[in-house]
C-alpha cells in the first residue's frame, strides 16, 4: 500500500528536497507540500495523508498548533512527524503533547526521512527506547502540568496493562516486555492496544506521556512508579 505524506516546512528548498527524496521511494506518495501550519491543517483536511511531515517552526501557525488542530479532529488517524533542527529541541516536547508521533533531526539522511514515514505510517512511534527515557523524563521535568484527557484515569487499567504501560513509560520494546513479563510478544500487544483504546490514546510516545503526566512513572527516575 501506498504511503501518502505531505511536506509541511516555510522553506521551498526544504519542501522540494523532501519530496524529491520520498517520491523517489517505490511506497510513499508525497500529494501535497504546505508552507505553513495553517496550509498544513487545510490539506489535511481535504486529502487525509497518513503522515504529515512537518516543521516545527513556521510563520502564520507553527507546526506545534497546527499538529493540535489535527490531531484533535475526530477520527483522524494521520501521523505526525516533526522536524526539528536541534537535538530535544524544548518544543519537541509541546509538540508531542499536541499529538506529534515522533520526530526527526533536520540533519537525517533521506534513507532515515523514509524510514521514520515508514514506521508512522505502521502506526509505531518514532522514538527508540533510549531516546524515550531521556525525552519523556525531559519532558516532565519542563512541562510538569498535566493535561491528561478528560474522565480518562489510570484506574481503567487492570494490573498487568498498568505494568505494560509502566515499561513502555521506560522505554522498552515489547519484546522486551514480554521476556520481562514472561508472556508471549502477541500478548504485549493486545495488552497495549486495550491501554491505548480504554486511555484515548494515539501511540506509544502518547502512552509514555500519559504515564508520567499521570504519576505513574516518576519523572526523572524511570525505574520508580507510583505505589
Amino acid at each position: 500500500m501506498t504511503i501518502r505524506v505531505t511536506i509541511a516546512d516555510d522553506q521551498a528548498m526544504v519542501r522540494e528536497a523532501f519530496s524529491i527524496l520520498l517520491d523517489a521511494q517505490p511506497d510513499i506518495d508525497v500529494v501535497a507540500t504546505a508552507e505553513n501550519g495553517a496550509q498544513a491543517v487545510e490539506q489535511a483536511g481535504q486529502l487525509t495523508p497518513d503522515v504529515i511531515v512537518m516543521d516545527i517552526r513556521m510563520p502564520d501557525m507553527d507546526g506545534i498548533e497546527a499538529t493540535r488542530q489535527i490531531t484533535s479532529q475526530p477520527g483522524v488517524t494521520t501521523k505526525i512527524l516533526i522536524l526539528t533542527t536541534f537535538n530535544l529541541d524544548e518544543y519537541i516536547y509541546d509538540a508531542l503533547r499536541a499529538g506529534a508521533s515522533g520526530f526527526l533531526l533536520k540533519s537525517a539522511s533521506g534513507v532515515q526521512l523514509a524510514e521514520a514515514v515508514r514506521v508512522l505510517a505502521r502506526g509505531e512511534a518514532l522514538l527508540a527506547p533510549e531516546i524515550t527515557r531521556q525525552l519523556i523524563a525531559e519532558f516532565s521535568r519542563i512541562s510538569p502540568a498535566a493535561k491528561l484527557p478528560t474522565g480518562v484515569r489510570i484506574e481503567a487499567l487492570t494490573g498487568r496493562e498498568t505494568e505494560v504501560l509502566a515499561h513502555v513509560a521506560q522505554g522498552l520494546s515489547n519484546a522486551e516486555i514480554a521476556r520481562k513479563l514472561v508472556v508471549a510478544e502477541e500478548t504485549v500487544k493486545t495488552h497495549f492496544g486495550r491501554i491505548l483504546r480504554k486511555l484515548q490514546l494515539r501511540d506509544r510516545t502518547q502512552a509514555a506521556i500519559f504515564a508520567y503526566e499521570s504519576g505513574l512513572i516518576t519523572p526523572g527516575n524511570t525505574g520508580n512508579t507510583r505505589p
